[in-house]
């Protein structure tokens, strides 16, 4: 039984190297290639900025994941966020529901279902 578990994990870190070479060998040229034409398409005619090469157009993609994406996992802080705010929620009494609802409707729009409009 346990040769069994030791097997389907070295298959499985093998899969994740093979995707992994894969990915970056395949796919990071090819988005890199991607942003380059499209930079060069689009900059020079639009803003007068210079044309770029492939591995600016490389450090283009690394800046935004680092700006924009962070390097976390796959699942990132979201579920957890959403996970402690639904805990939050069942322990509230429903006058603190109502209170929570009011608070966050200035802010994030309204929190409850629209009422029915009346028809004319």
């Amino acid at each position: 039984m346990r040769r069994d578990w030791a097997g389907s994990v070295v298959s499985r870190i093998v899969k994740f190297m093979m995707f992994a070479l894969m990915f970056f060998f395949v796919f990071v040229p090819l988005f890199g290639y991607l942003v380059m034409r499209l930079w060069n398409w689009l900059m020079p005619g639009l803003f007068g900025w210079h044309l770029i090469t492939f591995w600016q157009a490389i450090g283009i993609l690394v800046l935004s994941r680092i700006l924009f994406g962070g390097f976390h996992g796959r699942h990132g802080g979201r579920g957890h966020w959403r996970h402690r705010m639904r805990e939050r929620w069942e322990h509230m009494t429903p006058e603190e529901r109502e209170k929570f609802r009011q608070s966050m409707g200035g802010r994030c729009g309204p929190f409850a279902p629209p009422a029915a409009e009346p028809k004319s």
